[in-house]
């Protein structure tokens, strides 16, 4: 389900190169952190495969490689902490606001928890030619992604 949301982005809508706001209702209540907990664990090989895609023609263009997600389980986070290659720049028992940021591109992602309605916001603003070309296809997979990730966290939820 698609909504707008009251979450921190980048910019101004009008003003962003990318923007998705997808919600899911939880089975049971939990924080932003543990979400991302469940979802980022134990990726499977196609998320393996489109991370070590994406570094491998990123570095050509003088990205970092992120190397995708680690699977770390971890129980607090705080502001100039690193999810993996998101700098954590807000965490609240509510909300967690991540974002990457380089040359080509920055991202904001914001994770939050209401009345077990969980919503991640995604922001991007491009800097570049390449970041408008990197975000051709990862537009269309974020939002895929996204939804497999409220499925997992739906199915894994439901078991508790």
């Amino acid at each position: 389900m698609a909504i707008p949301s009251p979450a921190p982005t980048l910019r101004a809508l009008s003003d962003l190169d990318y923007y998705d706001c997808r919600s899911v209702l939880l089975p049971v209540q939990i924080t932003p952190l543990e979400a991302w907990n469940i979802m980022t664990s134990g990726s499977g090989l196609p998320m393996r495969l489109a991370f070590r895609i994406r570094d491998g023609i990123s570095s050509l263009f003088g990205v970092k490689r992120i190397g995708g997600f680690s699977g770390v389980d971890r129980k607090e986070v705080h502001p100039g902490d690193y999810l993996d290659f998101f700098l954590v720049e807000h965490s609240a028992s509510d909300m967690l606001v991540l974002t990457e940021r380089d040359r080509h591109l920055d991202v904001m992602i914001c994770l939050s928890i209401t009345d077990r309605m969980f919503t991640i916001t995604s922001s991007v603003v491009t800097h570049n030619l390449f970041g408008r070309s990197y975000m051709v296809p990862v537009g269309p997979a974020h939002k895929v992604i996204i939804n497999r990730y409220f499925k997992r966290l739906q199915q894994k939820l439901g078991r508790r």
